[in-house]
């Protein structure tokens, strides 16, 4: 019997406003991800793709319909379970880099693991494999000013997989990057995806970003327009 999807949508419905001023950005989506998929959400501004993303991220909610997280119906829960399901789970890595400008390479890529009361020496150790996974051996002590964009990036997905989540959310990861650091943090994520096994669902606006993912769904006016595999990259 086959294991049931990661992430599971059924009728997910978003609104925002009410009255005559109501915006459905999601419209009853159906949408089921598996464990270890690499999956590219792509769209138009006003499509629905970000909003599914914070669904999917944890970060929002459905106003109908069923969100279900590791059979989890995360929909359902508080803020505060949302918010643990997120930190446990999920790994965030964005087109802003959003490192912290004082502090090295190592440091950064620690933050998540003092939130969960790693010790000091776990979490170094950790954070070191973590920026050898992302190939930043020597450059720990580097501080962002230091570190070309592409190498920031780096730190940031060190970052986001130093808790070994379950599931890496991207949202535009190489909005910020020329086409060879693109290719660089594309080839990064699809060695990740593959080694690791970790589930990727990623937000792009780029075509041959996409084509990276083993999957490309494509989302219109809060509907699932197209839901496709990438033959070249399977």
């Amino acid at each position: 019997m086959p294991a049931p999807p990661l992430i599971t949508f059924d009728k997910v419905w978003k609104s925002y406003g009410d009255g005559e001023a109501r915006v459905n950005a999601l419209a009853g989506v159906d949408l089921a991800i598996r464990r270890g998929e690499f999956v590219a959400i792509m769209g138009p501004s006003g499509s629905g793709k970000s909003t599914a993303m914070n669904i999917i991220g944890c970060l929002d909610t459905p106003t109908a319909g069923t969100y279900r997280f590791m059979g989890v119906d995360a929909g359902r829960l508080d803020r505060n379970r949302r918010a643990l399901l997120r930190n446990l789970y999920v790994g965030f890595v964005f087109q802003g880099y959003n490192l912290l400008p004082r502090t090295t390479a190592a440091e950064n890529v620690e933050l998540p693991l003092i939130y969960r009361n790693v010790s000091a020496r776990e979490r170094r150790d950790l954070a070191m494999q973590a920026l050898a996974q992302v190939g930043l051996v020597g450059r720990e002590h580097h501080t962002p000013a230091e570190l070309s964009g592409g190498q920031q990036q780096r730190v940031a997905i060190a970052r986001a997989i130093v808790t070994k989540p379950t599931l890496l959310v991207a949202d535009e990861p190489t909005g910020n990057l020329d086409t060879a650091r693109t290719h660089e943090i594309m080839e990064l994520l699809t060695r990740l995806n593959a080694a690791l096994g970790l589930t990727i669902v990623m937000v792009t606006h780029d075509a041959d970003v996409a084509g990276y993912a083993g999957r490309t769904v494509r989302f219109l006016d809060g509907h699932v327009a197209s839901d496709t595999i990438n033959a070249e990259a399977a």
